[in-house]
């Protein structure tokens, strides 16, 4: 990966530095959060400090993002690359979706280096680089503590003096960007894109950069992120059905079958027709688990005569079900819960 040039980020003020060095971390992005309040020492979902601080960080480097592609775009400038990324590591910070601290450093350097890619083009094309926030001149840390460290800078208290309300549809148009942006991504691996869906997420993003924002100016981005979020469910609607047909009803055993077995859970239908392909005539038995339950009304899926029955209850239920489960456990994307030693 190239490497980039050492820039000293903007500083905050001493009192948002003092704010942030009372806690290790803070999240209250999930239903789970402690106390309802917020998560400052680990996440519920099991989510460590560092990864926390490092999802800040990425987050961060995607509003720089965002804001220089939404430059771009006013010179006829898209980036295809820039698009599937900014979905793929904004879902990537998602609640129970990856918990492990490496992951992080390598999506948090790409952002930087789409950024200015970008605004290199629209020098090209004769445009001004005069943004105003220093989301655009961010440099991230060679080192993992180093990043850790500057993601304390950029996560939910990074706006000491922000009006209330704001802040809280500010953090609520993040929130709905990940969410959106998890269809999204699921969507285009099955191959189905839409420019404008991404053309709203580099503009939110940058939008959530300023902290002068109003209450009516957030509440709009808000509810367009709701009508952006049911596009995005089209879409993987589209890709879903498409592959793999509509669901119908469909019997689903609940009890074990003799023989070898894998547990499939999550999200992805595409990764559960790989694992199919991938065990077919092998004798080996493959179960859903938790979300996964509908994959059986699916013609495409259930043609598989080794695609057998349905195993445990909800996500939520994980450590204790796959401590039970006698057969390899297969996590695709979201909904998963930090592995125990019991079945790592």
């Amino acid at each position: 990966m190239q490497k980039l040039s050492a820039k000293t980020p903007i500083a905050p003020s001493r009192i948002a530095l003092n704010l942030r060095r009372k806690i290790k971390m803070f999240c209250y992005q999930c239903e789970q959060t402690a106390g309802g309040t917020g998560c400052t020492r680990v996440g519920v979902c099991g989510k460590q400090p560092d990864v926390a601080e490092l999802q800040d960080l990425l987050i961060y480097t995607l509003k720089g993002l965002g804001l220089v592609a939404t430059e771009a775009r006013k010179y006829g400038i898209t980036d295809p690359e820039t698009n599937h990324f900014t979905a793929e590591a904004a879902f990537s910070t998602l609640t129970n979706v990856n918990f492990d601290p490496e992951r992080f450093p390598p999506m948090i350097r790409k952002s930087v280096l789409l950024r200015d890619k970008l605004k290199e083009r629209i020098k090209e094309e004769g445009g001004e680089l005069d943004f105003k926030w220093g989301a655009v001149d961010f440099y991230p840390a060679e080192d993992i503590q180093g990043l850790v460290e500057q993601g304390k800078e950029h996560g939910v208290k990074a706006y000491p003096s922000m009006q209330e309300d704001a802040h809280s549809l500010q953090q609520l148009l993040i929130y709905g960007v990940k969410g959106a942006a998890a269809y999204a991504d699921h969507a285009y691996l099955l191959g189905q894109d839409d420019e404008e869906v991404y053309e709203f997420f580099h503009r939110a993003l940058a939008a959530t950069l300023d902290p002068e924002k109003t209450v009516e100016e957030l509440y709009d981005l808000v509810m367009e992120c709701g009508k952006v979020n049911l596009r995005c469910m089209e879409l993987l609607d589209a890709g879903n059905t498409g592959k793999y047909g509509h669901p119908v009803p469909t019997k689903v055993p609940l009890g074990p079958k003799k023989g070898k077995a894998i547990v499939v859970s999550g999200h992805d239908l595409q990764d559960l027709e790989m694992i199919l392909e991938q065990t077919k005539g092998k004798d080996i038995n493959v179960y859903t688990h938790g979300e996964m339950l509908p994959t059986h009304g699916c013609h495409e899926l259930k043609k598989h005569d080794h695609f057998y029955g349905h195993y445990g209850t909800a996500w939520q239920n994980q450590q204790r079900e796959f401590r039970e489960f006698p057969g390899s456990i297969i996590m695709t994307t979201n909904c998963i819960q930090k592995p125990v030693e019991t079945y790592k």
